[in-house]
């Protein structure tokens, strides 16, 4: 806590560098001395005991199983790849050429699935596992799951410790219904008829002819009519934020957005036959691309240099001269998953008079050390300035005369001794970085990010949404169900709020009123008062565990009722058993 309320200190006399629109409750990243330290000392470690005796009741789950390291490659039919997990011998790398050197492609091969008896035989491998994961109790496992199936037969556990940021790799299912049911060219047709789909905001036509590539999109709404007839005239449809007008695809990333705690975001792709509508660039993000209907070929180039790859910013278009030799040249087909890190060059192309529909999914954007220390060492060089009084002294007054891009090749031995003192005190600033609130602010954002959770028939059933109260010959009935002491409740879901300290108050970021479109809500929280602070400390940690409300760290009875109510009323909590 000590640590916390002197990174907290940093925040108030500070201000964090801020990438998106100001937040309501601005200032600084506080833990406050709640209750004399010794008691507060105390509740810690009674918190701490608590977490371990729910643990030590439950039984072994199967997030153990889940989390063994499995270098291996699985070659089953689609039907039982979505319903087991992988098991299977070490998976090889071949080399393929490069533009400037020898680059790795991974490519795993699915066999073709069979028919599944039972009563999902009829259902597509997507459609079997989200009938999985309504199944499953953990937020957590569910987004561990649906990785596994999105980047099957590869075991997850190998494509981060070895592909992750990367290489490209290409995983080929021969399975065409792999991904049925995610997204098709029915529904995007369906959402120009049926909803407010808008040239620029929602959908873009665009088309890449003779090294050229040409946006088209006319004003206002698109409207079949417009849309259709861009397509027929060779462009290339992409829709920005399907999420916002799909169930499937919204539930798709809400639940792996947990998995990679970073923003989920997807973008689908329609492209006429015999075109081409984007021209060869890289993006700044992690790109896993899903063919879901036609073929498509894609070209993938490694970064050309050094400081292009794990790319910050998107980059311009390139011409055909600007490329070397692809690292990868294949076409997909439906049920193929294509993935390539931030930094690699890519282009796409319809031929043989067939279309193309892919859904791209992206993560990770900003979301890296720079972006990270870009926010600490500010605050550190505060912190440092105003508790040591080595980062007060003033600087030589003949700094000037040995250092600066003039003096670079100088041999004096005072511009030596100046470039180790700033080794020392920029060394020294680690002492001062407030890591852990410069954490939770970058949670904060995270939080505001986030799609709204997709909840199971369980969640909805156990928390307020479930609730049987209704309208009812003339008057409302079933009102007034409450929370007791004997009540036992966990979070909603893993992800879904973080405690945040700011301004001398705590307060709880959530998501379960977010927008599906990307931050058309403010950010939401409910201010956590003092007294509850430790027992809302136990509920965050301990999920999936029930806590007894009874047995929450509060002052009092009243306290620990309120909080529980206040957060079982906003959506944010479920129970044990439904209330009555």
């Amino acid at each position: 806590m000590d640590g916390l309320r002197a990174s907290a200190g940093l925040l108030r006399r500070g201000r964090l560098r801020r990438r998106r629109q100001p937040q309501p409750h601005s200032g600084s990243v506080l833990a406050l001395p709640l209750r004399p330290r010794k008691i507060r000392r105390q509740l810690r470690r009674s918190v701490a005991s608590r977490m371990a005796a729910l643990r030590a009741q439950t039984l072994p789950s199967e997030d153990s199983e889940d989390s063994r390291v499995e270098s291996t490659l699985l070659e089953a039919s689609p039907a039982s790849r979505s319903l087991q997990t992988p098991r299977a011998p070490a998976l090889p790398a071949r080399l393929v050429p490069g533009s400037a050197a020898p680059a790795r492609l991974v490519e795993v091969a699915a066999a073709p699935g069979e028919s599944m008896d039972g009563e999902l035989s009829w259902a597509s491998p997507l459609q079997r596992v989200l009938a999985e994961l309504n199944r499953i109790p953990s937020s957590r496992r569910r987004a561990a799951r649906l990785f596994e199936w999105l980047v099957s037969p590869m075991p997850p556990e190998h494509f981060y410790r070895r592909l992750w940021e990367r290489e490209a790799v290409l995983v080929r299912r021969q399975d065409h219904t792999y991904y049925q049911g995610l997204f098709s060219t029915a529904d995007l047709d369906s959402m120009l008829r049926n909803e407010e789909v808008q040239f620029g905001q929602h959908l873009d036509a665009a088309r890449y002819i003779n090294g050229r590539r040409e946006t088209l999109n006319p004003p206002g709404r698109a409207l079949p009519a417009a849309a259709w007839s861009l397509y027929q005239a060779g462009c290339s449809l992409r829709l920005l934020c399907p999420q916002a007008f799909s169930t499937t695809v919204w539930q798709f990333l809400a639940v792996l957005q947990e998995q990679f705690g970073s923003m989920a975001g997807s973008n689908v792709y329609l492209t006429p036959p015999n075109s081409q509508g984007f021209a060869p660039h890289y993006d700044d993000i992690e790109a896993f691309v899903l063919q879901l209907e036609g073929r498509k070929l894609w070209r993938v180039y490694r970064p050309r240099v050094p400081t292009e790859e794990l790319a910050l910013t998107s980059s311009p278009n390139f011409s055909q001269e600007d490329l070397g030799e692809p690292v990868l040249q294949t076409v997909l087909e439906p049920g193929d998953l294509l993935y390539f890190p931030r930094g690699f060059i890519h282009q796409a192309e319809c031929q043989d008079g067939v279309h193309s529909l892919h859904l791209t999914l992206s993560t990770y954007q900003r979301n890296t050390w720079g972006d990270f220390l870009e926010a600490v060492l500010p605050l550190a060089v505060q912190a440092a300035m105003e508790e040591n009084v080595e980062f007060r002294r003033g600087l030589p007054r003949d700094f000037m005369d040995y250092m600066g891009a003039q003096h670079s090749d100088s041999k004096d031995p005072r511009r030596t001794a100046f470039m180790e003192k700033v080794r020392v005190l920029v060394a020294r600033l680690g002492h001062f970085a407030p890591v852990d609130a410069v954490a939770d602010q970058r949670a904060k954002d995270f939080i505001h990010d986030s799609l709204p959770p997709v909840l199971t028939d369980r969640e909805r059933a156990l928390s307020v949404y479930g609730l049987p109260i209704r309208w009812e010959a003339g008057e409302p009935v079933n009102v007034g169900a409450q929370l007791t002491t004997e009540t036992e409740v966990h979070m909603l879901q893993d992800g879904i709020a973080r405690l945040v300290g700011e301004g001398g108050h705590l307060f709880l970021y959530y998501t379960v009123e977010n927008s599906r479109v990307y931050h058309l809500e403010e950010p939401k929280c409910l201010e956590i008062y003092p007294q509850q602070a430790d027992a809302m400390e136990l509920l965050l940690r301990s999920y999936p565990e029930f806590v007894r409300v009874g047995d929450l760290p509060c002052d009092s009875v009243e306290d620990q009722l309120s909080l529980a109510t206040m957060l079982y009323d906003k959506g944010l909590l479920l129970t044990r058993m439904p209330l009555t």
